[in-house]
C-alpha cells in the first residue's frame, strides 16, 4: 500500500533522514521505532507532505500524496494531538475538518461514537485531557474512511484501558485490509499487536522486517541449574559463548538449550533445571539501535 523510496532530508549540516526505503503492506500493522532523534517524526511529516524531502518519494498504491484527488479518503494521519483550537467543541472541530476535505457531515457523529467520545461531543477541546485529545485526533483521521492510518505516538496520555482500546481498534482496522503505520516508545505495547517493524537510527534504516524476524536477531538465554556450576561453565566455554554464574545457576548466551543439555550429559554433570528466556523486543531494539542513539544514559 505504501512505498517509501530513498527519502532524504537535511537541516543545514544535519541529516535528519538518510536514503530511507521501506514498504508498508495492506492488512498489517507496521510499527515505526527508533531512539529520540532517529528521524521518525520527520519521516512521517514527509509522508503526508508537511515537510518537503530533499530527495526521494512516498507513494500510496503508486500515487504520490500530492497527487491524491481526495487525500483524506486515502490517508488518515495523527502527527500532533495538540493541534486543535481550544475554544471549539469536539463536534465543531470535526465539522470543520469534514468541510475542508469535502466529507459528509454525517461522518462526524459516526467517528465520535467510534472513538468513544459521543458524550463529550459538545465539550470544548480546551478542557480535554491528553487522552481525550488523542481520541479526538484519531476521530479526525477516520473521518474520510481512509485506507491508511499514520499515527505518531498515539498512546501518549491514554490510560491502560485506552491503550487496550487503541490496540484493538488498530488491529481491527488492519484486518479490514487497511494499512497502519504507527510510531511509539511503548515497545512492550507495540510487541502485542504489530505485524512488522521499521527500525531507524540516526536517520538511516536499521531493519524492515516482520516482528518475529526482528525478535529472532537476539539469541535466547539458557538458564541452567546444577550442583557443579564451575564444571558446566568449563565445558560450555567457547569464543562465542558468554556465561554468568549466580550460585548454582548459569546464564548462558551463545549456546542453545539442546547444546547445554548434550554437553552436560556427555560430561556427567547433573542438571537440576534447564530453561530458556527469550529476549524481549525492547532488549532486541536497544541492541539494534544502541550505536545510533543521539542521547544515551551512562
Amino acid at each position: 500500500m505504501i512505498t517509501v523510496t530513498g527519502l532524504t532530508k537535511h537541516y543545514g549540516a544535519r541529516t535528519a533522514v538518510d536514503d530511507l526505503t521501506f514498504t508498508v503492506a495492506a492488512g498489517r500493522v507496521t510499527g515505526f521505532v527508533g531512539p529520540n532523534g532517529a528521524g521518525k517524526s520527520t519521516t512521517m511529516r514527509m509522508m503526508v507532505g508537511l515537510t518537503r524531502p530533499d530527495r526521494g518519494e512516498v507513494r500510496y498504491d503508486g500515487v504520490r500524496y500530492a497527487d491524491l484527488r481526495h487525500p483524506a479518503r486515502v490517508v488518515g494521519a495523527v502527527l500532533d494531538a495538540r493541534s486543535m483550537h481550544p475554544g471549539h467543541t469536539a463536534r465543531n472541530h470535526l465539522r470543520a475538518m469534514a468541510a475542508t476535505s469535502a466529507i459528509p457531515g454525517s461522518r462526524v457523529d459516526e467517528v465520535l461514537a467510534d472513538v468513544g467520545l459521543e458524550s463529550a461531543a459538545g465539550q470544548r477541546v480546551g478542557g480535554f485531557s491528553l487522552g481525550m485529545r488523542q481520541r479526538l485526533a484519531l476521530a479526525g483521521a477516520l473521518l474520510g474512511d481512509p485506507r491508511v492510518l499514520l499515527l505518531d505516538e498515539p498512546s501518549n496520555g491514554l490510560d491502560p484501558d485506552g491503550i487496550r482500546w487503541l490496540r484493538h481498534h488498530l488491529t481491527d482496522f488492519a484486518r479490514r485490509s487497511g494499512s497502519v503505520f504507527v510510531s511509539s516508545h511503548l515497545i512492550s505495547e507495540l510487541s502485542m499487536f504489530v505485524d512488522d517493524l521499521v527500525v531507524v537510527g540516526g536517520g538511516t534504516l536499521l531493519a524492515a522486517e516482520t516482528l518475529a524476524a526482528v525478535t529472532a536477531r537476539q539469541a535466547a538465554t539458557v538458564v541452567a541449574e546444577t550442583p557443579r556450576p564451575a564444571d558446566l561453565a568449563r565445558v560450555l566455554a567457547g569464543p562465542d559463548v558468554t556465561i554468568e554464574t549466580s550460585g548454582d545457576r548459569l546464564l548462558v548466551r551463545g549456546a542453545t538449550k539442546a547444546t547445554v543439555s548434550q554437553l552436560a550429559f556427555e560430561n556427567g554433570i547433573r542438571l537440576v533445571g534447564l530453561s530458556e528466556i527469550a529476549p524481549s523486543l525492547e532488549e532486541t531494539l536497544l541492541a539494534l539501535t544502541g550505536a545510533s542513539a543521539e542521547f544515551a544514559s551512562a
